[in-house]
């Protein structure tokens, strides 16, 4: 049996479901019929659910024409069809004129003539002010994203409402190019490749057992409200050919720091964060959250070489140490995956860092890492 598209409902269904988090290929299962469906469907609209049109009750509705048109066959004026709807005299007059006067007015033509005036798309604020599709353009060169382009838009012109836009309407000016405004070679400098919004998912990665391992719920309450600085959140990115980068960011201002690492071995990992850990001040070396990897466990070691106490998350819960997740998705821009992280010196890693480091942050009031480390650094010292 061969479908030839989906009904209203279904449609409806299939939106809920995305907004849901449901992958393309369940919600096809689930309505029965293919992902080149829903895809298609998705597509469209730069996964955005596209609005429900509605007229908006001060509006003549299709009811109201009717009277008026059965009232202009009896010959009853505009005044007495205004007291009958209980609408201003101006309104039936307006309505009478733009649709071709007593003597032409029909309800049905004049409701499709309104319906299709309303239809006509608003244009949105990209398209009309140049200056600031410039700047929106330039900084998406750089790697900002949208949500970071917003944020500073709206702290460096807040009297200027033309310099502001909403990360949404930068999303859609991207993904729906029907629009016109932002370039498509653009969208090469998201952080994620995607041509389509996508909802937020979060997915668990399980990691095997570590022995002798300081649980997270054994880290001192202080750690958690982020007032001190010092303390530490790690991990390993993964590259391609047994390749690994370790990462490091401080929990107050998700300072970012690279480390490379030839090896996943315990020891060699634990002696190349120690190497890290030491060049910063004594003020700044506290805690240090991991997952639960075995690449760290020669954590003890790590310890007395650094005098930083090493926790870690409960099975399955990377989310315990959140500032890294999302950080190392930051640094997916940089070190896409597929990529040999073998190839990049430490130099190259510090490049990436500082220039991370170096991005406004929505977390940070849209102040950058860089400055909300000097800034802790100042005031401790």
């Amino acid at each position: 049996m061969v479908r030839l598209g989906l009904s209203a409902a279904e449609r409806a269904e299939v939106w809920g479901r995305w907004k849901r988090g449901e992958p393309q290929g369940v919600i096809a299962r689930a309505l029965g019929c293919t992902h080149p469906t829903i895809s298609k469907l998705l597509h469209k609209t730069g996964g955005f659910e596209p609005v429900i049109r509605r007229r908006a009750p001060r509006v003549v509705s299709s009811a109201d024409r009717e009277e008026i048109s059965r009232g202009v066959a009896a010959g009853r004026s505009s005044a007495a069809l205004a007291r009958q709807l209980g609408r201003a005299r101006s309104t039936i007059g307006r309505e009478l004129a733009r649709h071709g006067g007593r003597a032409a007015y029909r309800a049905g033509a004049a409701d499709a003539a309104a319906w299709a005036r309303a239809r006509r798309p608003q244009t949105c604020r990209l398209a009309t002010h140049a200056r600031l599709r410039r700047c929106v353009a330039t900084k998406l060169a750089r790697r900002w994203s949208p949500a970071q382009i917003a944020g500073w838009l709206r702290q460096t012109y807040p009297d200027t409402p033309s310099m502001q836009v909403s990360h949404e309407t930068i999303y859609r000016s991207l993904f729906v190019q029907a629009r016109g405004v932002l370039k498509r070679e653009l969208l090469q400098h998201l952080r994620r490749r995607q041509t389509i919004r996508r909802p937020r998912v979060r997915l668990d990665v399980p990691q095997g057992p570590l022995a002798d391992a300081i649980s997270i719920r054994e880290r001192p309450a202080s750690v958690e409200d982020r007032a001190v600085p010092g303390h530490w959140e790690g991990d390993l990115l993964t590259g391609t050919i047994d390749s690994q980068v370790g990462t490091l960011v401080e929990r107050t201002s998700r300072y970012l720091m690279l480390v490379r690492l030839p090896t996943k071995a315990a020891p060699r990992v634990s002696a190349a964060l120690a190497r890290q850990i030491r060049t910063l001040p004594a003020a700044l070396r506290r805690t240090l959250t991991w997952d639960r990897g075995r690449e760290l466990a020669a954590h003890q070691q790590f310890t007395i070489a650094t005098n930083v106490a090493v926790y870690f998350c409960d099975p399955h819960s990377p989310w315990q140490r959140g500032s890294n997740e999302n950080t190392n998705g930051l640094l997916r821009q940089y070190l896409p995956r597929g990529t040999d992280f073998s190839r990049y010196s430490q130099a190259e890693l510090n490049r990436i860092a500082r220039e991370l480091n170096q991005r406004p942050r929505k977390t940070l009031g849209f102040h950058t890492p860089a400055d909300k480390l000097a800034a802790l650094v100042a005031s401790t010292s």
